[in-house]
């Protein structure tokens, strides 16, 4: 998208089902795991840029002998960094002896990332710092084997002040007050009750100690731990866990916010948030993969036994992110694929009604880099609109129609053109708010030559609009050397109203295009009395139970209708000394409903969030921007 939203945290977990040395055997290498693991993150890099993190299990091991390794990185490229790091000390074994290499008893021993259970997270933090102590995955270290624990997620808990509150109830004293740390110290708390009832139930039958630990391993109730553990959290999550001994388990939030997606074969089992970097991974088929289902999670015991397993009852109407459709997901999901081309052949009506049907005097484009897709269906959708056109011609013109008057209908196109090239070494993103400007108005540049000057529509879609700060600095500006007569920006996507608070980095009202165009229209037509009336019942309900608490700020948006609020925000948007007159169409939510069906999550564009704590970080967006805070609402 033309805005920098950011992306969202990806996660990758494999879990090893054979001995090393049949992976030695058959594939040739003693670090298959560890490869592919590098290929699942690397294809998932879209989901991160702050840092990234490993970690690995060995499973039975001698008591004395290492067996979790991890490692993190903030380094410009952490990724790189990371492998870099891990492959050194491989290359330092090889250079002591090469045979060693291929031993995967003196690996196991003696290497770090050798085992068996693996777990990689890249990050985009949507709060708090950028520090290598920000990174996951978190390590929660014991002596006893069991009560170790590695977790690493894509989730954002709207409620950690309270789950703050519970740790503190039950003696525990927590480092810092964030989410993360919440639900390490949460999911730890339970897995320490777990092994003391475990103990004593052992104990009591005569096992001695060492036996009972032994006991532990095979028999953890990791079902049980996670349904205590996650009763409370309200948010999006898709949840990592990995237990010293060698259980793990991805768990996904109830309404299927965050996604998560596995394989499992007699070889490995493998978790990742996104189905396509599992299919190249492992050469697969897309009907091979599985969704995860909300509220459920899947747990791979130390034996290598899967089960997909009820923590939490689902939603009855599962409210899927469709963000993860528009952008953040990578587009070569067959699904998501297809659902992106729909979106953009379902806006031609409005597209066409905004260039008056003059189709000959129109050029047609996309903002690059992630709207090429909805590009193709909106260009669909032009040529089954003028195949019925031309029908319609051919027909009306009798029964002896000359050959040039089929020609000129038949060859009748949309006119595409490559317009707006995106400077890929100009990452807007990596700079502060104020900084951004001059790096904004260079980012893209434009193709001289290809539009009708002062004659020609010219129509560039984009798959979503939030701030309008790079189509007001730049895109506008640029477009309009062409000498257009007009400019229509589509926007695949609804329009950005109301904050994100389950993992995406859209967190304050001020931030929206959307709400500022509506705050506008608000003073200008004499009902500036709403915002404070908003803001009264926000302020009422402050204190309310979150379960309580409704989404009053969407009274903010009730006098205007969609288009009211379009031509607003063209307004606002153009720049000064533009020739080109702007339009601006959104997406509708009805048709994003329909190219998206089970994907319904649509919070961000309507209000309804699928979680009682998105209302109250709502409302308290609202409040800090009448109150001229410049913070998040959680």
């Amino acid at each position: 998208m033309s805005d920098a939203i950011q992306h969202e945290c990806g996660i990758a977990l494999i879990r090893l089902k054979k001995p090393l040395q049949f992976y030695l055997d058959k594939y040739g290498t003693a670090f298959y795991g560890l490869n592919k693991l590098h290929l699942l993150m690397e294809k998932q890099n879209n989901r991160g840029q702050d840092g990234a993190g490993v970690a690995n299990i060995k499973m039975d091991m001698q008591p004395g002998e290492r067996y979790i390794s991890r490692y993190r990185s903030i380094h410009s490229k952490p990724i790189q960094d990371i492998f870099d790091y891990i492959n050194a000390r491989f290359e330092e074994i090889g250079e002591e002896d090469p045979s060693k290499l291929k031993d995967v008893d003196y690996l196991k021993k003696h290497a770090g990332f050798t085992g068996e259970l693996f777990l990689g997270h890249l990050r985009y933090g949507t709060f708090g710092r950028n520090s290598i102590e920000s990174c996951h995955p978190f390590l929660r270290q014991n002596n006893w084997i069991t009560r170790n624990l590695v977790v690493a997620g894509n989730f954002n808990l709207t409620n950690v002040d309270e789950l703050f509150d519970v740790l503190v109830e039950v003696g525990q004293h927590p480092k810092e007050k964030s989410d993360t740390v919440t639900v390490l110290e949460k999911i730890g708390h339970f897995l320490d009750n777990e092994n003391e009832e475990m103990f004593s139930q052992y104990k009591k039958l005569g096992y001695s100690n060492a036996d009972i630990y032994s006991k532990i391993a095979e028999t953890l109730d990791v079902e049980r731990i996670l349904k205590r553990a996650s009763e409370d959290w309200d948010g999006g999550y898709a949840m990592a866990g990995l237990f010293g001994h060698g259980d793990a388990f991805v768990l996904r939030d109830p309404a299927g916010i965050r996604p998560a997606y596995w394989y499992e074969d007699d070889e490995i089992c493998v978790v990742a948030s996104e189905r396509p970097v599992i299919q190249t991974a492992f050469n697969l088929k897309s009907e091979q993969i599985r969704e995860l289902t909300p509220g459920h999670a899947l747990i791979i015991k130390k034996s290598g036994h899967v089960t997909e397993t009820l923590i939490n009852q689902p939603d009855a109407q599962p409210l899927k992110c469709s963000f993860e459709r528009i952008y953040f997901s990578r587009g070569n999901d067959i699904e998501i694929y297809n659902e992106r081309k729909l979106l953009g052949k379902m806006i031609v009506p409005q597209v066409l009604d905004a260039i008056d049907h003059d189709l000959d005097n129109s050029v047609f484009s996309f903002i690059p880099n992630t709207a090429e897709v909805s590009f193709y269906g909106m260009i669909k959708g032009l040529e089954d609109y003028l195949n019925d056109r031309k029908f319609k011609q051919i027909r009306a013109l009798g029964a002896n129609p000359t050959d040039e008057q089929i020609s000129e209908i038949i060859y009748q196109r949309a006119r595409i053109e490559k317009i707006a090239i995106k400077d890929a070494k100009l990452r807007t993103f990596i700079t502060q708010d104020e900084s951004r400007d001059d790096l904004v108005a260079h980012v893209y540049d434009i193709t001289y030559g290809s539009v009708k000057r002062h004659q020609d529509n010219l129509v560039v879609i984009d798959d979503s609009i939030v701030r309008g700060t790079t189509l007001k600095q730049s895109i506008l500006r640029i477009l309009d050397r062409l000498d257009p007569k007009k400019i229509v920006v589509v926007s695949s996507a609804p329009q950005i109203r109301f904050p994100d608070c389950y993992g995406i980095d859209m967190a304050k009202m001020g931030d929206f295009i959307a709400f500022e165009a509506t705050i506008n229209l608000l003073k200008e037509t004499g009902r500036e009395h709403i915002i404070q009336e908003v803001y009264t019942k926000c302020k009422e309900q402050a204190n309310l139970p979150k379960e309580q608490i409704r989404n009053y700020v969407k009274e903010i948006y009730a006098p205007f209708t969609n288009e009211e609020i379009s031509a607003k925000i063209a307004e606002m948007l153009t720049p000064p000394a533009i020739n080109a007159k702007v339009e601006i169409v959104y997406q509708t939510v009805e048709n994003l409903h329909a190219s998206c069906p089970n994907n319904l999550g649509d919070w961000y564009f309507t209000g309804n969030y699928p979680t009682p704590g998105g209302n109250k970080v709502v409302n308290r967006a609202f409040m800090n921007w009448v109150e001229g805070k410049n913070e998040r609402a959680y």
